[in-house]
């Protein structure tokens, strides 16, 4: 592949030293070249449209505006654009928001630099590239939960006991204790302090 054809490649991460070390693999290659980087959501959208990279590499943990806006706003104004998720997020929930959002490949940061720069090139030919850690995540079952009941769950972990939340939500105490019901049935957890517990693992909670 002569060097003018080769594969163009957006990076965003807000580390620093990781944004560095994927930068560094892909200008190893003759065959890809990093048009751009970026540490925040807002930086690789506002990027994306200025260079129109073919592959676009974003983490969902950034400053700002998330990875999942990032990937919605850039599919937005380009249906056809090529993303690739690169995080250490690897709950079943922030793997199908990302992949509903538009990305269409999906792997964790302990990912070799030779899978993330074959998934670069798999992903630019027109390929789907999901981990199998990612995959085997995806057998889990959706948790979902009513936009109420994250709603609750989220003031359940800030620590709001049930009568609190009634009020802040305008509702009764006994309205709220049977959401909590149907949380804790969802997410499998015995007790409200397992259902935040659980909530964060899969991804349907992050710490603020």
């Amino acid at each position: 592949m002569t060097a003018h054809a080769a594969v163009r490649v957006l990076v965003a991460d807000d580390h620093p030293v990781v944004r560095a070390g994927i930068v560094s693999a892909i200008a190893s290659q003759s065959d890809l070249r990093v048009v751009g980087e970026a540490g925040t959501g807002e930086e690789v959208v506002r990027l994306f449209r200025e260079l129109r990279p073919d592959v676009t590499l974003v983490d969902l943990n950034m400053p700002g505006q998330g990875g999942i806006s990032a990937i919605e706003a850039i599919r937005k104004e380009a249906p056809r654009a090529r993303i690739i998720v690169l995080t250490v997020c690897d709950g079943d929930e922030d793997i199908r928001r990302a992949l509903d959002a538009g990305a269409q490949g999906y792997l964790l940061k302990d990912v070799t630099a030779e899978k993330l720069l074959a998934a670069v090139r798999s992903v630019h030919a027109g390929f789907r590239e999901v981990s199998e850690a990612v995959q085997s995540r995806l057998a889990e079952p959706p948790a979902e939960l009513t936009d109420r009941e994250l709603e609750v769950l989220q003031l359940i972990a800030k620590g709001f006991t049930n009568k609190e939340t009634g009020k802040l939500l305008g509702v009764s105490e006994g309205t709220i204790k049977t959401h909590v019901v149907h949380i804790l049935a969802k997410l499998e957890a015995s007790d409200r302090t397992e259902a935040v517990m659980v909530a964060m693992q899969r991804g349907i909670l992050h710490q603020s």
